[in-house]
């Protein structure tokens, strides 16, 4: 089954940084463009950041940016997020998905192989 495994979650203070994981399980990430998204109690799931094979990146969310960057290392089939300036309104599960449609096209159903998900808590 391929499936991403997100990690590196937990509870950090406003103004702090968190890196988050999602490790490619079943598939070989470096065919796929791979997008960081996440969702809110109560909120539909928001796209953050898209990264090409080409190691392009894309911002899908205004909320986010100059804060948070992607990343990737395909020869450990993994993605990165590194999240900096946090905020209360950070406070979501975010999750990583791919896809083979250029990041700039893509929308949300284009993306499969979904984790669970790794839990963000902002709060002092």
């Amino acid at each position: 089954q391929s499936q991403f495994v997100e990690s590196g979650g937990g509870l950090v203070q406003p103004g702090g940084s968190l890196r988050l994981s999602c490790a490619a399980s079943g598939f070989t990430l470096g065919y796929y463009n791979v997008a960081w998204y996440r969702q809110a109690p109560g909120k539909d799931r928001e796209g953050l950041l898209c990264i090409s094979t080409a190691d392009t990146s894309t911002d899908y969310s205004l909320a986010v940016e100059g804060r948070f960057t992607i990343s990737r290392d395909d020869a450990k089939n993994t993605a990165y997020l590194q999240m900096n300036s946090l905020r209360p309104e950070d406070t979501a599960v975010y999750l990583c998905a791919a896809t083979r449609s250029p990041c700039l096209q893509a929308t949300i159903h284009d993306f499969g192989s979904w984790g669970q998900g790794t839990q963000v808590t902002v709060s002092s």
